[in-house]
Formats: structure tokens, C-alpha cells, sequence
């Protein structure tokens, strides 16, 4: 069985790879027989010039596309992965727009990539559909023994139902009716496994009761789990020694990630300052109120901040004086503020929070003090996630959404946190730059949703 798994997703593998192949093979043309011949006519290049100027495109593509989730086949919902595909295509295509500019040392026409942009997005859709059927014809959904305490299981249950080409569970037990119960279901069904939320030692005896027998096991992680995630082995002798520290970024990080942080948003206020004088112009004509928005939020260590923001409430929102998360057609947004909220405009302003070092590009996003104590009545270790200093954009953000529940973004904001590097906040900041264009990421939180506490 296990070579047959191997073997179709070797199948899959070669799928992407060729769908790379054939959108460089695209762009191949566009260079030789568009740009090389009829605009950068005073540049002679011979085979391995042309090799090489088609092979940086095919690393390019295949940076974005890997990065991005293009090539997730089957892993991702379809049109994700065509999204994914088609948001790669055009970040390279306009860095190879760049490219072709600065050969030529003016801006080059451009007709020839974007006719080509065409042609690879309406091949990326077919592409996507036909290696989404193949998928599904070597990968069935796969049934999954659901073993659950005492949380209740709706939420766990709608989003494996939101993938029904992937997964199907077909059969739930409590834990609670015994261990050994539960090893016989186990076997019986022969189906893959998911822990869910159940005490930590029937968790274990189940978990290592499926490994003995190559029995695949989904499990929802606890935060001791995700702590663990990055620590460091070491070896006392011939004893394996798991090692968390007690800080959490490393002083070379810290330098390295404050120099990013300088840099990026100094540049970014300057490429955006006319999108700052156009959404001023147009908060202040709507209503004649403020333009920028300041609130108290907590960083590093639960120090208080004023949060910059440009604002998309009504002037009166919270009168009351009560802090409340904003929820779905929530009126208090004026039309200004959907607008702005929907591209995330309104955190522009966070940019001079950077620039001032209350905050960093990538971090946990910082809570008000009301809401962290509401929080934390239920829930702790919510003060885990201040180890480090809030940010513009986050793991949670990435590949959560704004109304994920905070015991969910608790675990991918200490994620980030444990497994940090350099790399992973170059990631975070390309792959922000996608849920941009994503409506569910800002989508708020539903009127039946706890908002502070695990549920």
C-alpha cells in the first residue's frame, strides 16, 4: 500500500512539474520570437544566453508557485490552487516585465506579456481542473473514525465537510467509552484516524497504537504540543533531551528582523503615500470626521501602545465605551470603511507604529487590553503569544482568517513564535500579499461565535 502511495504521488509531482514546463515553455516563446527579435534587437545572445534567460523565469515561476500553494494539488481547494497559480504567474510576469525594462534601458512594450499572461492564466484553469480530476480519480476521499471528547465536535465536523473531495468522516465515538473500544474500532474500520481534543494520555496510547500498525492519524495539537515544535534536541549522553528556551528570538534574529522592519516600511510609506492622501480625502469628505484611527493595543511583553488605523467606523461606533470585535455587516463600517477594510488600507497607518518600533511587520496582531483580559479569564496562555512583539501581519492572518477562534489563532501565532526564522517572516510577508485579495481573511466574526474562549 505504501508503494502505492508513493506511486501516485509521484504522479502528482511529475503533473506539477509539467504544468511549470509548459508555462515557461510560453514564456520561451514570448522571449525568442516577441521581445529578443522585435524590441531588444541591440542585444546579441547565443544559446546559453537565451538558456539562461528562460531558466531564471522557470525559477521564478517555480519560487512563487511552491510558495504560494500553485503546485498543492489536491492539498488545496481548486480554485485556490488556480488563485495561487494565477497570482504567481502575474508576480513574475511583471518582475520579467521589470527584467526585459532594464535590458532594454526604458520600458518596453507591453502587449507581448500580457497577451501571454492570458494565454498561461486560461491554461493555469485548465490545468488545475484536469490535475484536480486526476487527483480525485487516484485519491478517493479518505474515510476517516473520528474519536472526540468531551468538546463538542459541529466545528471539527463542518470543516472536514468543507473538503469533501479529500475527506469523509464516517464514523465518530467518544473516548470515553474506553481505550480499548476504541483500539478495536481502530481495527475494525481500518480507516485513518482523527485525535480530537481528547485527554493527553488516551491521545498517546492512540497514537502510538496507530504507528505500531501504519495507521494514519490526524490530531488536533494542544499547546504543549506546538511549543515542542521548536525546540532543540540535544543528547545527555545516550538520552534524548527535548530543550524550549525561555526566550524566544535570539539577539541576531531580533537585530535582523528590526533592520527588515526599518527598511520595508520606510519604503512602503514613500510607494504609498498617494494611496494615503486618496483615502484621507475620502474619510473626510464621507462624514467630516477624523481621518486616522487610534486605539490601545498590547505588544511585547503587554506593553500598551496607541495603534494607528485609518478609519472605516462610524465617528460614535463604540460610544458605549464597550470594546467589541467588528461582525458581519456590522453597521457601524461606513462605506468608505468596507471598501478600505476589504484591501486592508485602513492599516496603512501601522507602518509609523513600525517605524517607531511598537511593532514589527510580521507578528501576532495585537489585542486591546479588554479583550486580552476576556480572553485570559478562560484561556491563560493568550499571554504566551506578547513573547515577542505584535505585528502588521501574522501567521494567524496568513492561514487563518478574522473570525478563526482565538484558541485556534493562539496555536498559530505560538507557531510562529517556536519556529521562527528569518525565512519564515520573508514567507509571511509574500504570502500576505495574497490573503490580500482573499474577502474571507477580514470576513468578521458570525453572531453565534465565541469570540473568548477555546470553543
Amino acid at each position: 500500500m505504501r508503494t502505492n502511495e508513493s506511486g501516485k504521488r509521484l504522479l502528482i509531482l511529475l503533473l506539477s512539474f509539467l504544468g511549470i514546463l509548459i508555462l515557461t515553455g510560453m514564456y520561451a516563446y514570448t522571449w525568442l520570437f516577441i521581445y529578443h527579435r522585435r524590441i531588444i534587437w541591440n542585444i546579441k545572445l547565443y544559446f546559453w544566453g537565451h538558456l539562461l534567460m528562460v531558466f531564471i523565469y522557470f525559477i521564478l515561476l517555480f519560487f512563487f508557485a511552491s510558495t504560494y500553494g500553485g503546485l498543492r494539488i489536491g492539498y488545496l481547494k481548486p480554485m485556490d490552487v488556480f488563485f495561487s497559480q494565477v497570482f504567481s504567474l502575474l508576480c513574475v510576469n511583471v518582475i520579467t516585465y521589470l527584467q526585459f525594462s532594464i535590458i532594454e534601458v526604458k520600458l518596453v512594450q507591453a502587449n507581448g506579456l500580457i497577451w501571454m499572461t492570458a494565454a498561461q492564466i486560461a491554461f493555469a484553469g485548465l490545468w488545475t481542473a484536469g490535475c484536480n480530476r486526476v487527483y480525485r480519480r487516484v485519491f478517493p476521499p479518505r474515510d476517516l473514525l473520528l474519536i472526540h471528547g468531551k468538546r463538542p465536535i459541529e466545528d471539527i465536523l463542518q470543516k472536514f465537510a468543507s473538503r469533501p473531495d479529500k475527506y469523509r468522516i464516517t464514523q465518530c465515538l467518544p473516548v470515553d467509552r474506553g481505550i480499548e473500544e476504541m483500539e478495536k474500532a481502530i481495527l475494525e474500520t481500518n480507516k485513518a484516524v482523527v485525535l480530537w481534543d481528547i485527554p493527553t494520555a488516551d491521545r498517546n496510547e492512540l497514537l502510538k497504537f496507530c504507528y505500531s500498525r501504519s495507521i494514519r492519524v490526524y490530531m488536533m495539537p494542544k499547546i504543549p504540543d506546538v511549543l515542542i515544535k521548536g525546540s532543540d534536541q540535544l543528547h545527555l549522553f545516550d538520552t534524548p533531551i527535548m530543550l524550549t528556551r525561555e526566550y524566544s528570538l535570539r539577539i541576531e534574529q531580533r537585530i535582523a528582523k528590526r533592520g527588515i522592519d526599518l527598511i520595508c516600511s520606510f519604503l512602503l510609506l514613500l510607494l504609498s503615500s498617494p494611496v494615503w492622501l486618496i483615502t484621507a480625502v475620502a474619510i473626510k469628505l464621507y462624514d467630516g470626521g477624523p481621518i486616522l484611527y487610534r486605539q490601545i493595543r498590547c505588544t511585547q511583553g503587554g506593553r500598551e501602545f496607541g495603534i494607528l488605523k485609518f478609519r472605516s467606523m462610524r465617528v460614535d461606533a463604540e460610544k458605549d465605551g464597550v470594546a467589541r470585535l467588528a461582525s458581519k455587516n456590522d453597521s457601524r463600517i461606513t462605506p468608505i470603511g468596507k471598501f478600505i477594510r476589504a484591501v486592508r488600507i485602513d492599516e496603512l497607518p501601522q507602518l509609523i507604529n513600525i517605524l517607531k518600533g511598537d511593532m514589527s511587520f510580521i507578528g501576532p496582531r495585537p489585542e486591546r487590553p479588554e479583550i486580552i483580559a476576556q480572553y485570559m479569564e478562560d484561556m491563560p496562555e493568550f499571554a504566551l503569544r506578547m513573547k515577542v512583539k505584535a505585528g502588521l501581519a501574522g501567521y494567524a492572518q496568513v492561514y487563518g482568517k478574522y473570525n478563526t477562534t482565538p484558541y485556534d489563532k493562539l496555536k498559530l501565532d505560538l507557531s510562529y513564535i517556536e519556529t521562527y526564522s528569518l525565512w519564515l517572516d520573508i514567507k509571511l510577508m509574500l504570502l500576505t500579499l495574497k490573503i490580500l485579495f482573499k474577502p474571507e481573511s477580514t470576513e468578521g466574526i458570525g453572531e453565534n461565535q465565541t469570540t473568548a474562549r477555546k470553543e
